[in-house]
């Protein structure tokens, strides 16, 4: 199949840069033909994130957005930021002490599962093609430029032969073909390294961000207020914080992340998690109600300093695949829709030339370096570096006087060159951690959670989670590390087992699998590579 754009994924970046295409041809009278594949079994079924949603990209590509019925319903009302000291106390910050880029008046708290579902209804009613369950598994290169990509084979066995139900991929062709499978996309990590996209940046940081919606009681509700915590549970060099945010319904989204930089291969950032919902500051909204959903997705959090180059011959890579999360908000959709407007707009003036596509489209990264996503990249580039060198009370008040009195514009460039999967110390000089049970009301294990994800992988296919090398779990990383993939996975998918025989063996549980791509992050030996599984596979969110 033949289209003038394939846009790879359906999440915020995607879809913005879908529509706005839509928006182009129509005010300039031409026809162009677009369509997004989507790796989940629906629009938003992949689809993670906290959120507060700052509009501002919104509002550019849908002004009546509230006309049109986004479901932008919960305003933010109020900001509580806590410095947890310990497991009983913490301190409730005062707001001249904390970074104003974590100041949230104008925003929303959303889902933004349903808001990208709202984004695909406006994208079909301009006339975009969307496939759901159709993951691109592999790139179509000719001539050494990017002409589209193929759908992942449906209907092979676990050793790769052709079942009954056998379907093969499809190829889509494309003169421009756009990526934006959000953090750590597989095709994006391919092409940044084959058109060597990262040349002379700092390499890419990563977190891991759990996030559970909750029914509390009403009373204890407190709609549009947004609460952000740092400290406890996280400590030594392990940096990360809290959320809790009082949606619409009687509802809290409540999470953790962790920056996937920690050095101590014991840690569980699962189990982490468990525990700060346990703090007195979490657990005062929390008590006496109900989890209702529960989910993990790895973040690219080194920010400007870490942005590859975002274009290559036929080829345009958008939001967190490229890693445009602006983390000292803690956003990173309102920066991904723009990356996606920046996208279409760069793409259409091409094609409005009569252009046949496979050009490296350099007019974006001056489109970039003229418009607010620039600035903001920018001038926050100093955030998490400062955080990584100074620890979590000094680089945050670097960062303090860095935003608030001087907009970012100290002359000072902090960078991060480590490699987050280098950072484990050997297990014997690491400190053991000991997690307490969960007590199925506050705290719960991790494979109760993975039900609440309503993860499904079609049985019988070929394992998407690859080794290098299938010795390297047990020789390497246990003997070193105690294989940490056992606690860094938030879904159990890592165990070592024993054989009658006495001997160690690495299993791994492909079908628990909630595509969070921390693994291919954090493996110590960089083994373990995720791919596409069938389509449909993976998690189904329903708001999340």
């Amino acid at each position: 199949m033949e289209f003038d754009v394939v846009i790879v994924g359906a999440g915020p970046s995607g879809l913005s840069t879908a529509c706005k295409l839509m928006q182009l041809a129509q005010e300039n009278d031409q026809e162009l033909m677009v369509c997004v594949v989507e790796k989940g079994s629906e629009v938003g079924a992949h689809i993670l994130s906290g959120a507060v949603l700052e509009p501002r990209a919104l509002n550019e590509l849908f002004p009546d957005w509230k006309e049109r019925g986004a479901p932008l319903n919960t305003a933010v009302t109020g900001d509580d930021i806590y410095f947890l000291n310990n497991q009983e106390k913490g301190i409730k910050l005062p707001n001249y002490a904390v970074p104003k880029t974590m100041h949230n008046d104008g925003n929303y708290i959303v889902s933004m599962g349903n808001v990208c579902r709202w984004l695909a209804e406006q994208a079909e009613g301009l006339g975009v093609e969307i496939f759901p369950g159709f993951p691109a598994q592999d790139v179509i290169y000719e001539d050494g430029q990017v002409k589209g990509v193929i759908t992942g084979d449906m209907g092979l066995d676990e050793q790769g032969n052709q079942k009954d139900s056998y379907m093969p991929g499809m190829e889509l062709r494309a003169k421009y073909t756009v990526f934006a499978e959000g953090c750590r996309g597989h095709l994006g990590k391919e092409l940044i390294s084959k058109f060597n996209l990262d040349a002379d940046k700092s390499p890419q940081h990563y977190g891991i961000g759990f996030k559970e919606i909750w029914d509390i009681d009403p009373e204890k509700h407190q709609e549009g207020l947004v609460v952000h915590s740092a400290g406890w549970p996280l400590e030594g060099d392990t940096t990360g914080g809290g959320y809790l945010y009082h949606a619409e319904n009687n509802q809290v989204f409540v999470g953790l992340i962790i920056d996937l930089n920690y050095s101590n291969p014991h840690l569980s950032p699962f189990d982490e998690f468990q525990r700060m919902k346990h703090h007195p500051k979490i657990a005062q909204y929390l008590e006496g109600g109900k989890r209702v959903s529960y989910g993990a997705r790895a973040i690219a959090k080194g920010g400007y300093n870490s942005l590859p180059k975002m274009t290559m011959p036929g080829g345009v890579m958008v939001g967190c695949d490229s890693g445009t999360i602006n983390f000292a908000k803690i956003k990173g959709n309102h920066t991904a829709m723009k990356s996606g407007l920046l996208a279409a707009e760069t793409i259409f003036a091409a094609l409005k030339t009569g252009d046949e596509g496979g050009k490296d489209l350099v007019e974006f990264a001056t489109a970039f370096e003229n418009s607010w996503l620039y600035e903001e990249l920018y001038n926050t580039r100093n955030f998490g570096p400062a955080m990584h060198k100074l620890g979590t009370l000094f680089g945050g008040a670097y960062n303090t006087v860095d935003q608030n009195w001087f907009g970012g514009k100290l002359p000072f460039n902090f960078k991060d060159e480590s490699l987050d999967h280098d950072q484990l110390k050997l297990a014997k000089d690491a400190v053991q951690i000991s997690y307490p049970k969960p007590d199925g009301k506050l705290s719960f294990d991790k494979l109760s959670s993975v039900f609440l994800s309503n993860t499904n992988h079609e049985e019988d296919q070929p394992c998407h989670l690859k080794l290098a090398d299938s010795s390297i779990p047990i020789t390497v990383n246990l003997e070193k590390f105690a294989e940490p993939a056992q606690r860094y996975c938030p879904a159990g998918v890592y165990e070592v087992e024993e054989t009658e025989e006495g001997d160690k063996k690495f299993v791994i549980n492909s079908q628990n699998c909630i595509h969070c791509k921390t693994c291919d992050i954090k493996d110590p030996s960089q083994n373990i590579t995720w791919v596409t599984p069938e389509g449909t596979g993976g998690p189904n969110y329903p708001n999340m």
